[in-house]
């Protein structure tokens, strides 16, 4: 789940409050939480909302910084025992060394959209698979691509969860499309036990309905990601 919105250079520490109590509340349920902070904190923040989610144990944190603070990961993975998670910004297995050679991630998650295809993000799996570090195929797109992610993860042995975005609030928020609006066969991913079984089909063991990717291409806008803006109006990462 989410862990925040959009969090200044130095905050006051309140601003965490809601997120940790969101995790109480979920793992009071009996559930399990990893909580994507999507790199919206800066280093002295994500610190402190380690810190602060560390006694109520989540299943990890996902992109506490933004890629291009290498350094920030080390130091970060040196005062928390919460797995870190990231990899959906990179776009090769060397982009991935650096984080794997000093050992400041524990979940490797590589987009096989970013990462040029199957072939790409094999090499990159089997690599981390070297530095005993656990794969988590990212996936936020369609059919296609969580087809191909999926076989990816079933040839690879360090492989541990798998992203989709069936009943996302992205998908529900642009109207009737959902993951499986694109595909013939809509039991494919259907989900058991919190598992999917393997696809027997033909190539990536899908059927797209052209049609209607067709009929839904004619009124389909670009997709701009959300941006945050500070009281002062200046642009904050997210």
């Amino acid at each position: 789940m989410n862990a925040t919105e959009d969090v200044n250079w130095l905050d006051s520490p309140s601003v965490l409050d809601a997120t940790v109590e969101r995790l109480k509340t979920v793992k009071a349920l009996g559930l399990d939480a990893g909580l994507d902070f999507h790199g919206r904190l800066h280093k002295s923040m994500a610190k402190q909302l380690a810190k602060a989610l560390e006694p109520h144990r989540p299943l990890f944190i996902e992109e506490p910084l933004l890629v291009e603070h290498a350094e920030a990961y080390k130091q970060l993975s040196n005062l928390t025992t919460i797995p870190i998670a990231m990899g959906e910004r990179i776009y090769t297995r060397w982009d991935a060394k650096r984080f794997l050679e000093d050992a400041s991630i524990d979940i490797l998650q590589p987009d096989i959209a970013h990462a040029g295809g199957i072939s790409e993000t094999k090499k990159i799996a089997i690599m981390a698979e070297t530095y005993d570090v656990a794969i988590a195929p990212h996936c936020p797109l369609g059919p296609i691509a969580l087809a191909a992610s999926i076989q990816v993860a079933l040839s690879t042995p360090n492989f541990v969860i798998q992203e989709m975005s069936l009943g996302m609030h992205y998908n529900v928020e642009a109207g009737e499309e959902d993951l499986n609006t694109y595909i013939i066969d809509q039991s494919v991913f259907d989900i058991e036990d919190g598992y999917v079984k393997a696809p027997t089909g033909v190539g990536l063991g899908i059927e797209v309905n052209e049609e209607v990717v067709r009929r839904i291409a004619k009124n389909t806008e670009a997709w701009q990601p959300k941006e945050f803006y500070g009281p002062d109006g200046s642009i904050r990462e997210w």
